[in-house]
């Protein structure tokens, strides 16, 4: 499963984020001074987040600020280590050349740990759990996920580029003749398409896909699960950062502040 940085101020001033961590340079990764600190108190740096806002309830605008789980829980992370949290929008495929050009520090956008990814960033521990569902129109002969991958199958299947909905029915379906793959570059794309009679369904995370047939009449979501993943955050490979992150991770998971954001956001049915 979502979705190339956004200017800093002017006033700020790169610093290498290995410094701020570990006392020397040259791992590439990057923080700025945050002006904004108490006078005479130690200026603050800032960690660069990267994420793609239309992924509610992970990540989303509430007026003009990106509010969602991984929002709170990147704020959570800074608090604990002293930084303040820049959050970047951009589309879902440009999150991984951010952090592997340095332009972000992490990424949090429901992303999940696959091989691929991995090639190219490193991931912390596992934060939060997701499960890739289908939608389709109410009236929609696709019934269960087996159908997609029926014999004779040839579905057109709605994803966000990039994602691990992208990844799993390109492989799964598409490279294996059972159907074809259309890409848009945001979710609420593949759903008018799916609206509009363009494609058969849409492959997506479970509580962006709930949001989405709320929001649209006639849609409803199979039964069935295409797959459930763990996500993660990103982070540039070999990276300094892991440990201090995921160290603090673990904390926010021990004192119950990570249970409590996801509590906040997702419902129990």
């Amino acid at each position: 499963m979502k979705k190339y940085l956004k200017g800093i101020l002017a006033t700020t001033m790169v610093l290498s984020m290995t410094a701020a961590l570990a006392g020397c340079g040259g791992s590439g990764e990057t923080a700025t001074t945050d002006d904004t600190a108490a006078e005479g108190g130690e200026a603050k740096e800032t960690l660069v987040l990267a994420t793609s806002a239309d992924f509610p309830p992970y990540e989303y605008y509430e007026g003009q600020e990106i509010v969602g789980i991984d929002a709170e829980i990147a704020k959570a992370l800074g608090e604990k280590l002293g930084y303040d949290v820049q959050i970047e929008d951009m589309n879902f495929d440009s999150i991984i050349p951010s952090i592997v050009s340095g332009k972000a520090d992490i990424a949090m956008a429901g992303l999940t740990v696959t091989p691929e990814r991995q090639e190219s960033v490193d991931f912390t521990d596992s934060y939060a759990t997701g499960v890739q569902v289908v939608i389709v129109n109410a009236d929609s002969d696709i019934t269960s996920v087996d159908d997609l991958f029926a014999e004779g199958a040839n579905h057109t299947i709605g994803v966000q580029t990039a994602t691990t909905g992208d990844l799993y029915t390109t492989t799964d379906i598409e490279e294996k003749g059972l159907g074809t793959v259309e890409r848009y570059t945001k979710g609420a794309d593949a759903i008018a398409a799916l609206t509009s009679g363009k494609i058969d369904c849409v492959v997506i995370d479970n509580e962006p896909a709930k949001a989405f047939v709320a929001a649209n009449e006639g849609l409803k979501i199979l039964d069935t699960e295409y797959i459930t993943e763990d996500y993660a955050i990103a982070l540039a490979k070999d990276s300094e950062l892991t440990e201090s992150i995921n160290t603090a991770l673990q904390e926010l998971k021990d004192d119950g502040t990570v249970q409590s954001i996801i509590d906040k956001y997702i419902t129990a049915e």
